[in-house]
């Protein structure tokens, strides 16, 4: 399989909705349990083929996608025909392969309609995981399993500022700790002092979301928020942690069009920062909300995923970006988008 069909059938995947799993289906390791990020407030599980990753929801009822086993082997049938002869089920340590992913909190003063974090506590999903307890799970990774990199993100239960100390203090500990571990950070930030603070914590990277490039979008979907202001902080972030190590949300599927993604995606590039082109992702937590906002949406097609990253690794080309030069977060883990140079 080439790399273009290779990122077509992970495509397919990615906006097929969920996996249907046998209960009688014995995995080799635990269902994940999200509570940020394009999966959260589902089990899911993680599919490797041919050096891809995916994270897919899992549901015991019927559906597009179905996981099968026969003499110890995995494959994925698409509509009861074969769609992937042999995949493997990868490990998540938290939340993402090979990396310890927390969300260190879900309640959040801000709506983005897209994200489903905060209506998880109605469901009884969250996980209230206080400080010594991610550290200790961290040090507990860091000596029993493969751990590559640690990542922190986290909803703003009161002040940006209180979360942006929270999560410094874990960074600091965590480094101390692990002085050579790759850390990542995505919070919400107000000013420049901020990412100041994170720096000298210890982290490596940071992402900073402006979510979309379409003002009119972000309006609709972010308007507590101020797209100027997350534009200049991603331009201190690349001062301070440095060209290729600042990344950002670009969420398509919204009503916007590919020339407006690129364009945002190029003006990040010209900035020095990777954008993560993410797709969006309905289900039950945020579809009413979205479509109240933006009107129907159609899910993303997988023509389209594969087109957008195409054209975006030539633009990081042309600014000589890359995504490889991310350790941590969403590029290093690559299970919810098309990463370019990594997918194709």
């Amino acid at each position: 399989m080439d790399s273009y069909m290779r990122a077509i059938k992970k495509a397919e995947l990615l906006s097929g909705g969920p996996i249907h799993v046998s209960k009688h289906l014995t995995l080799p390791f635990p269902l994940s349990k999200s509570t940020a990020g394009p999966g959260a407030g589902s089990a899911s599980l993680v599919i490797e083929f041919e050096g891809i990753r995916v994270k897919k929801a899992v549901t015991w009822d019927d559906e597009v996608f179905s996981l099968n086993e026969s003499g110890g082997n995995y494959f994925i049938t698409k509509n009861g025909k074969p769609f992937l002869d042999k995949v493997c089920i990868g490990h998540t340590l938290a939340h993402a392969p090979e990396q310890a992913f927390f969300n260190l909190a879900t309640e959040c003063i801000y709506n983005c309609k897209f994200c489903t974090s905060p209506s998880l506590k109605e469901r009884g999903a969250t996980k209230s995981l206080t400080d010594e307890k991610i550290i200790s799970m961290i040090m507990h990774y860091s000596e029993h399993d493969d751990l590559k990199a640690v990542a922190l993100t986290s909803a703003v239960i009161s002040t940006p500022q209180d979360t942006i100390d929270r999560m410094s203090k874990i960074v600091k500990d965590i480094r101390e700790k692990l002085p050579l571990m790759p850390i990542g950070v995505e919070p919400y930030v107000e000013k420049r002092q901020q990412i100041e603070q994170l720096k000298a914590a210890g982290a490596d990277e940071i992402k900073l979301n402006i979510e979309t490039y379409d003002k009119s979008i972000f309006e609709k979907v972010c308007g507590e928020q101020d797209i100027d202001q997350i534009i200049e902080n991603i331009i201190s972030a690349v001062e301070i942690f440095g060209r290729g190590k600042v990344t950002s949300n670009i969420i398509y599927g919204m009503g916007e069009t590919d020339e407006n993604v690129l364009a945002g995606c190029e003006y990040l590039a010209s900035l020095g920062c990777v954008a993560t082109l993410r797709p969006l992702r309905l289900n039950d937590l945020n579809r009413p909300q979205m479509e109240a906002a933006l009107g129907h949406l159609e899910p993303v097609n997988p023509e389209r995923m594969v087109k957008l990253a195409q054209k975006y690794k030539q633009m990081l080309i042309k600014y000589d970006l890359t995504t490889f030069s991310f350790k941590t977060m969403c590029h290093e883990c690559t299970c919810c988008d098309i990463v370019p140079f990594r997918d194709i």
